[in-house]
């Protein structure tokens, strides 16, 4: 078992081995209560793992805490927000790639209408994945939408889909290709109509057959912005209560410029849990040992490697690595950890070498936008776990 390459702590088996991990862990089940008490957000879904072996799963606080609190359990979905660029996006690429239907070294414009002239021309589909293509890093596109149109309530997707397309295509660089790195929607946005282009059926479409359904994620999905989810089978945590759609989004996506999409696209409008992203990311790591046909072990190794682009970077191919200083992984986890954040309050952090995994999952937008409190939170509970589990003898 993996736990043995820890001295003294997983030796042992069976039931004293889980009170032993329940005592290990309890100083984290305490920070959690703690955080939905002191506000950091109104609800929270926490699961470490390790290998193949869920150590801790909780779920605590609130789904929702307007007009009525709901209570959090492990089947509330949530707004993963920026995790759609690794768990849907980038999957998708490294799939297209395995089917030989893309190459990380192809230019954009080989895809895309427009950019093979001036100084877009150079921008290829690894810019885009480390986000050193030169877009800009975010514009209001959904505002844009409402004045050019002059509409009160708009109808998300169709040609809201195809006006934020076209307008992204038309932007002008920040930067030359290559020559910086800046977090862009815009990059992830382009992979998502490239992959739709490619496959020649919708990205919802494209992952649910090719990942989310082949994998067993039964609780992962793209939301329609024209679906009631309150005709579904799923139940979700709240999110924002909307300045711009009047109203607390549940069910729904919380990125405007995702809704004004229909509610798919590559960067944002994913919901999910977080027993199932463990699933996913298990997937990963046993590709990643070449223990599974899912990815070839070269692709999800190349993905998970720092491109060094522009030198300095953190980042690797959709997954970001740890800053050497204030990164959200906190002050633990080695350079071959791989990880990501969503806007919403979501993140993963995975480290391939003890092949530990935190997903932590919150609304800490709900109902309002502007609680930040999750940013000194989410590195101390990383560096809690860590503790636990590998420094402190107990």
């Amino acid at each position: 078992m993996i736990f043995g390459k820890i001295p003294g702590i997983f030796a042992c088996s069976g039931h004293f081995f889980l009170l032993f991990l329940t005592y290990m862990l309890k100083k984290v089940e305490e920070k959690l209560k703690e955080a939905v008490s002191d506000g950091v957000f109104p609800g929270v879904s926490l699961l470490v793992a390790r290998g193949e072996e869920i150590l801790h799963h909780q779920s605590a606080g609130f789904a929702r805490l307007i007009p009525v609190k709901e209570r959090l359990t492990h089947n509330h979905l949530f707004d993963l927000a920026s995790l759609t660029k690794v768990i849907a996006t980038t999957s998708a690429v490294m799939l297209l790639i395995k089917e030989g239907r893309i190459s990380l070294g192809n230019r954009v414009s080989r895809y895309l209408k427009g950019l093979s002239r001036g100084d877009k021309k150079d921008m290829r589909i690894r810019h885009l994945l480390c986000h050193s293509s030169g877009l800009p890093s975010w514009r209001p596109y959904y505002q844009d939408f409402s004045k050019e149109k002059g509409v009160r309530r708009i109808e998300p997707g169709g040609e809201g889909k195809r006006y934020v397309y076209q307008r992204v295509k038309g932007e002008g660089l920040a930067y030359k290709v290559a020559q910086s790195s800046l977090y862009s929607d815009l990059d992830f946005i382009l992979l998502g109509e490239i992959i739709e282009l490619i496959s020649e059926t919708s990205l919802s479409d494209f992952c649910r057959e090719n990942i989310f359904l082949p994998l067993g994620l039964k609780q992962t999905t793209f939301i329609k912005a024209t679906e009631s989810p309150a005709k579904g089978r799923f139940k979700f945590a709240a999110t924002e209560k909307c300045p711009w759609r009047k109203r607390v989004l549940c069910g729904e996506v919380h990125d405007e410029n995702a809704y004004l999409m229909g509610g798919t696209a590559g960067h944002a409008g994913l919901f999910s849990t977080a027993r199932d992203l463990f699933k996913f990311i298990r997937v990963l790591l046993r590709s990643f040992r070449g223990e599974e046909e899912f990815l070839p072990a070269p692709i999800i190794r190349e993905f998970f490697t720092r491109q060094d682009l522009p030198p300095g970077s953190t980042w690797a191919l959709g997954w970001d690595t740890p800053s050497p200083q204030g990164s959200t992984s906190g002050r633990y986890l080695s350079p071959h950890s791989i990880g990501h954040c969503g806007f919403t309050g979501t993140s993963i952090w995975t480290d391939l070498e003890k092949e530990l995994v935190i997903i932590l999952l919150s609304n800490r937008i709900h109902p309002r936008r502007d609680n930040q409190r999750i940013n000194g939170f989410r590195p101390m509970i990383h560096d809690l776990i860590f503790e636990e589990l590998f420094l402190n003898r107990h």
